[in-house]
């Protein structure tokens, strides 16, 4: 590392020393200062615990533990001037150790950790709300905590030997995600500095390595994953269009089962579908505005948003109007908040599909015939202007 001189125009080397050397300490000084700061570590961390020792029948403690914005746990471990040999598998045991921590659990061992902080700034802060806030989430219980095996290490040291190394490569290579960082402190004067610089994988080929190491496993789960989410839809919609057969709305009549998260159907305009969307989150029925040109999507979405209040007097209920800004198509729907996953609330959203359905196209029927006529003549005056 070198220090720039602006006035000599000249780079001076700065004075590598050992932690050992300016009398460091791992504990009092190195975990200090990550934890304080994690970020040094190249990405956002929120640090929910020091010398974490919440193991059953055995004494043994990490040093710190976090999250990352995806939830993960992170065992990060901290040596000084040498990192060991035995640091990746003192790492991996507590990554084995972690992975049985619930959510709550999670949320008690952080809390415990800002209750001893609090006693320095009296501030009271809580977990969940913290947790919340790091995540960017909009609620504590849409966020999933330490999922499955996703646990990852961390590893801080000023030297690392090349068993260890080696066997960090590895362990990527086998889609099990850990870093090294060298840490290296200099002195400029009576100034001290610290380079915190990640050798493994390197930044260049991190997602690479990573990517090609979770390729395979990922592939083959989310194919099971697939495949059961279509053998469900299938089944949720060949219910559903047997209910729609056998009520009022003909409008799904000829329409089969399908495996994808919709359905659709024609309106009687080229282009402009109602469609009916099953997922995990929620169901809606819309319709989607999907010509060939913007210009005649957000003509005809005017054109209908002007007759909005009498649509919305029809339907029963207030729609929203999604103009899908910076996209071609544009779209109108009313949706529930229900995990469509569960089949437990397929009644429910069979019964509110079988209700609402006929309402939605019996409110843009008409102003979908007057749209059409008026469409004829857009187009027709636009081909004449070109």
């Amino acid at each position: 590392m070198y220090k720039i001189n602006e006035k000599s125009n000249r780079i001076i080397p700065l004075a590598e020393k050992s932690f050992k050397e300016l009398k460091f300490k791992e504990k009092n000084h190195l975990q200090e200062w990550l934890a304080h700061a994690p970020e040094a570590l190249g990405e956002d961390l929120l640090i929910i615990q020091k010398e974490f020792d919440g193991f059953d029948d055995t004494k043994e403690r990490l040093d710190l533990l976090a999250l990352d914005k995806d939830g993960n746990l992170v065992i990060i471990e901290n040596k000084l001037d040498d990192s060991g040999r035995d640091v990746i598998w003192q790492a991996l045991k507590y990554a084995g150790y972690c992975a049985n921590l619930s959510k709550n659990q999670i949320v008690e061992i952080y809390q415990s950790f800002l209750d001893k902080e609090q006693k320095k700034t009296d501030e009271p802060i809580d977990a969940k709300e913290s947790i919340v806030e790091f995540m960017e989430a909009g609620d504590f219980d849409e966020i999933m905590l330490n999922k499955g095996q996703s646990q990852r290490t961390m590893f801080v040291a000023a030297k690392f030997r090349k068993e260890v190394t080696n066997t960090a490569l590895w362990l990527i290579g086998h889609g099990i995600p850990c870093q090294c960082f060298k840490v290296t402190p200099f002195v400029s004067s009576e100034e001290l500095f610290l380079n915190v610089e990640q050798i493994i994988p390197t930044p260049e080929s991190a997602e690479f390595m990573i990517g090609m190491a979770a390729k395979e496993a990922e592939e083959k789960a989310t194919g099971n994953e697939v495949k059961k989410r279509f053998s469900l839809r299938f089944a949720f919609w060949t219910q559903l269009l047997e209910v729609l057969k056998n009520s009022d709305c003909t409008l799904f009549d000829n329409i089969s089962p399908s495996k994808d998260h919709w359905i659709s159907a024609g309106s009687g305009v080229s282009s402009i579908i109602y469609s009916l969307i099953f997922g995990k989150r929620f169901s809606r029925i819309e319709l989607y505005l999907s010509r060939e040109s913007s210009e005649e999507n957000t003509f005809v979405f005017d054109f209908l948003e002007k007759h909005k209040d009498a649509i919305e007097q029809s339907f029963g209920e207030t729609l929203t109007w999604d103009p899908l800004i910076g996209k071609k198509s544009c779209r109108i729907y009313f949706k529930i908040d229900i995990d469509g996953y569960e089949q437990q609330n397929w009644k429910k959203i069979i019964e509110w599909f079988s209700k609402y359905v006929p309402k939605f196209e019996k409110a843009f029927k008409k102003p979908l015939q007057e749209v059409k006529e008026q469409l004829k003549e857009h187009v027709s005056t636009s081909i004449s202007e070109d």
